[in-house]
């Protein structure tokens, strides 16, 4: 008896609908992931076993440096922009367009501002080093008549606030941070009656 042949038949897979689900897929994260920027200054935080979250937006993060230095970073862009358009009225500053978008793209302010403008000028790969020599200043300053008036690191978290009365203050400082440094900005924070923030350290277990 013969052998029966099976009649084999080319199966066909339409491949489209799949191609559409990837590209809506990569379409949705491109739109909705955060990119996190690279921050010219590491801190390296202390371990905790508290679980609480800092907000994802509208924070203004003060960087505490092992050395003392202070650092803010903001994660709205507009709200940046804002910030710093304010404070150059308040000190006679004035930015170009391409300096204001170095800013956007560095986010991070850590310079006096009698050396912003210079710092905004540096190429960018020099830009990095430059701002880990500096630091925002949180020594008052004279007004002219003898009195004392608000430090810089002050004037930006009035300005944070009044560009956004909602946003959180988080600090993070380095774990080898001096205290005598988180408690001058603590300090600076009470004075201007800024008694809530955040603290952000690393999660550990408590058997670590």
């Amino acid at each position: 008896m013969g052998k029966v042949k099976i009649k084999k038949n080319d199966i066909w897979i339409d491949m489209t609908p799949m191609s559409d689900v990837m590209v809506l897929l990569l379409t949705f994260f491109m739109l909705t992931s955060t990119f996190v920027k690279n921050d010219p200054v590491k801190v390296l935080t202390p371990g905790s076993v508290s679980e609480i979250k800092v907000p994802e937006k509208d924070v203004l993060n003060v960087h505490v440096a092992k050395d003392g230095k202070v650092f803010m970073t903001i994660d709205n862009t507009n709200d940046l922009v804002s910030m710093v358009d304010a404070m150059a009225g308040k000190f006679g500053v004035s930015l170009t367009g391409t300096q204001m978008e170095t800013l956007k793209k560095h986010s991070m302010l850590g310079v006096s501002m009698d050396k912003l403008t210079a710092y905004l000028s540096l190429p960018e790969d020099q830009m990095s080093e430059a701002i880990q020599k500096e630091g925002i200043p949180t020594d008052s300053i004279d007004d002219g008549t003898g009195k004392k008036d608000k430090s810089e690191f002050q004037l930006w978290v009035s300005e944070a606030r009044n560009v956004n009365e909602n946003i959180k203050i988080a600090i993070k400082a380095d774990q080898d941070t001096p205290y005598s440094a988180i408690k001058t900005v603590m300090s600076e924070l009470q004075d201007m009656s800024e008694n809530r923030y955040y603290l952000i350290t690393s999660l550990k277990t408590e058997e670590d």
